[in-house]
């Protein structure tokens, strides 16, 4: 079974949100989020995404030997984010490729954008050579192809 038994809607939109308050532990001394927290809360956003769209990562590692490294990242700081700041993580794919996905991540509070990534993640075998993401796979994360506005 490569996928978990979450229920996926067909309506779904093409953008993921995904919801995270910021903690004591988050923040520098001066009391905004240390840049580099921004990373975990994409990957926490990554990760709850997979859930929602259905796909079990021990489970594509136990039964396809498929995971998920990042490969690049790339973020701009708009804007700082504070102590119980309630953020929107939200993820659209740039490109899914056939063992790559660029992935566009925000951070929001309210309605200012506090941070733009771009993250390329490959697909990797156990022994993190290349290979081609599963295509049941493929197939849940094509909903999430950003399509470019007219």
């Amino acid at each position: 079974m490569l996928l978990n038994n979450t229920c996926v809607s067909s309506t779904m939109s093409s953008e993921f949100t995904w919801e995270v308050r910021v903690y004591y532990e988050d923040t520098d001394a001066g009391g905004i989020v240390y840049y580099a927290n921004y990373l975990k809360f994409f990957e926490r956003a990554r990760t709850e995404w997979l859930r929602a769209v259905g796909v079990g990562q021990q489970v594509l590692l136990a039964e396809h030997d498929a995971m998920f490294v990042v490969k690049n990242v790339s973020a701009d700081y708009h804007a700082p984010a504070k102590l119980d700041d309630v953020l929107n993580l939200t993820l659209t794919i740039e490109k899914l490729g056939r063992a790559s996905i660029v992935f566009r991540q925000e951070a929001w509070c309210g309605t200012t954008r506090l941070n733009t990534a771009l993250v390329k993640v490959g697909c990797v075998d156990s022994a993190l050579r290349p290979r081609a993401v599963p295509d049941a796979v493929a197939a849940r994360m094509a909903a999430y192809v950003s399509t470019p506005a007219p």
